[in-house]
């Protein structure tokens, strides 16, 4: 049931911007809890470097003294990866295509997020 729910959200993220290409939820000790991934990523390797990069992420804001962590973003040739919290025990990880536009697919990736923190 909450795996359904948490498919449509990220089923309505998706189609809220053409440059979503896959979207997964999860936890934050790195097992998935729903995905919309391409046939050729794996599920388990997508979440235990989703989990490692918050991890690394919310250290090296503490130890740098930035705050909370809000999010990761790694900027690649062919696109982008936006990770962040989705309550305290998930996370959403969005992957981009390059050309999107960030600020749009921040504030998607936002909402999404505090949707799905309110069923994990």
């Amino acid at each position: 049931m909450r795996s359904d729910m948490l498919n449509e959200i990220l089923s309505e993220l998706g189609g809220a911007s053409a440059d979503i290409e896959a979207s997964a939820v999860i936890s934050t000790d790195g097992l998935m809890m729903a995905a919309m991934l391409p046939a050729n990523l794996d599920e388990d390797r997508v979440g235990a470097m989703a989990a490692a990069m918050l991890s690394l992420g919310d250290r090296t804001a503490q130890e740098l003294a930035r705050g909370s962590l809000e999010q990761v973003l790694i900027k690649g040739d062919k696109g982008y990866v936006l990770m962040t919290h989705a309550g305290s025990e998930a996370v959403l990880s969005v992957l981009t295509k390059a050309d999107c536009r960030l600020g749009l697919i921040f504030l998607d990736v936002k909402r999404a997020a505090e949707d799905i923190s309110k069923l994990v």
